[in-house]
């Protein structure tokens, strides 16, 4: 008889329920080792010119370190996201705080054994310390959609927290380093990196992260090691090809850290070392610490009552705009208000940008991606570094901000012809669930007439 028949039971496992409660800490430990890993290499942002600009290298000297710490992540950066994508998010994170934290750390140990190290001894381990930052900034980003998915939070709110946290050690760690430079010196700062680092490693070994592990391929390549790493990275290449939003998206990222990169890690430092005033430094990157936070939680809180298209190109024109007072070297006050500015129109591209990753790059492909586009955003930064260098020493500080403003007002002002950012307005914004299918990184549609690729 029908009746007599048991409904099926189902088993859950011991410690669990049907539906497990949303877990938090998973998202925490990845926040938290974005924050210790993000103000260590802030604080050495500031630390390593200012150790060169003391020892007489001038802005050159201080140019070339910045491009030392730089040069490595275009090496690596490309690669970064394979090996995340090949051997776990949670692993590469950990590996790579390990290698910077003893890099960092073997600068005032050697410097204590010698006497005094050279400027090619400063540059070789910057470029150590900075060889794994890479992968394991994409590590962390790559791991975001599955923590804010157990911890059941939208995806965007998640991102604008992520991107305050993110914006926080950006200038929370150049702000204490430059504090620490008047309180301790320029190499005893050094050992607040190296603990920050191993604080972060500390974070992600003791807790599990749901997606840290290796995500499983759709499809093994086959072949030499060679083979298959330019294949998985071609497959990345690909994504950024066909999908239109996710290469302007790309494009947004790579302009405004090539371009702005430069101001915060060479010019600002040069112009408060000639002022004596490290203090100073400190505070103005605290202040756009503090604007750069709240634009990003603002983008999280309130984002989603605006088409995201259109805050996007009003927080790039507007945070480009912003720093145009820089280049007449105002009054302290003017530079802090204006860095205020800019700092919360800052804040919420960042949240955006990864929104767009998030929701048209398949899993298995997220960190190959995410590696390319640092790759490209990297590759601008030497240079950059470089070139703001011979320009204070050869033009002078004030033609230097000039032309590097200039560049970040152009940058700012390309969204305007970037089309396909209207297709952000059409992204959901639930939990943060990871795509699925390759389907997802969105459809091969025809080539717009204002090419943002080019």
């Amino acid at each position: 008889m029908a009746a007599s028949r048991a409904a099926p039971v189902t088993t859950v496992p011991a410690g669990r329920t049907a539906v497990d409660p949303p877990r938090r800490l998973p998202l925490l430990a990845v926040e938290a080792a974005t924050l210790l890993s993000g103000t260590a290499n802030g604080v050495t942002s500031v630390v390593l010119p200012w150790l060169v600009l003391e020892r007489g290298g001038g802005a050159a000297g201080a140019g070339l370190v910045a491009a030392g710490t730089a040069l490595p992540l275009v090496l690596t950066a490309v690669l970064a996201g394979v090996v995340v994508d090949r051997v776990g998010r949670r692993r590469v994170s950990i590996v790579s705080d390990v290698v910077s934290a003893a890099a960092v750390a073997a600068i005032p140990l050697l410097e204590l054994a010698t006497g005094g190290l050279g400027l090619g001894a400063v540059v070789a381990l910057a470029a150590l310390g900075a060889l794994l930052d890479p992968a394991g900034v994409t590590a962390r980003e790559a791991m975001l959609p599955e923590a804010a998915a157990a911890a059941r939070l939208p995806l965007s709110r998640v991102n604008g927290v992520h991107e305050a946290v993110w914006g926080s050690a950006f200038f929370i760690g150049p702000a204490v380093g430059a504090v620490l430079i008047g309180l301790v010196g320029a190499v005893p700062a050094l050992w607040a990196t190296a603990a920050a680092f191993a604080l972060s490693v500390v974070v992600m070994a003791l807790v599990r992260i749901p997606g840290g592990g290796r995500p499983e391929p759709r499809a093994e390549s086959s072949g030499s090691a060679v083979r298959r790493v330019l294949a998985d990275t071609a497959e990345g290449i690909a994504v950024l090809r066909r999908d239109r939003l996710v290469r302007c998206a790309a494009l947004v990222a790579v302009l405004v850290s090539a371009t702005y990169l430069p101001i915060s890690a060479v010019l600002l430092p040069v112009l408060f070392e000639e002022q004596g005033a490290p203090g100073r430094l400190g505070l103005l990157l605290l202040v756009m610490s503090g604007g750069w936070v709240l634009g990003s939680l603002l983008q999280g809180a309130l984002g989603h009552r605006l088409p995201r298209s259109l805050v996007l190109r009003v927080a790039t024109v507007g945070a480009s705009v912003a720093l145009v007072p820089f280049v007449a070297l105002p009054p302290y006050p003017v530079l802090l208000g204006c860095g205020a500015l800019a700092g919360l129109l800052f804040g919420p591209i960042n949240p955006l940008v990864n929104l767009a990753f998030q929701r048209r790059v398949p899993t298995h492909l997220r960190g190959r991606v995410l590696g390319i586009v640092a790759s490209g955003a990297y590759a601008a930064g030497p240079a950059g570094y470089l070139a703001a260098g011979v320009l204070v020493d050869t033009t002078g500080l004030r033609a230097a901000f000039a032309v590097f403003v200039g560049a970040v007002v152009l940058a700012g002002l390309s969204v305007l012809v970037m089309r396909p950012l209207r297709e952000l307005d059409d992204l959901p914004d639930g939990e943060g669930a990871p795509p699925g299918p390759p389907a997802a990184a969105g459809p091969v549609l025809p080539e717009p007439r204002a090419s943002a690729a080019r």
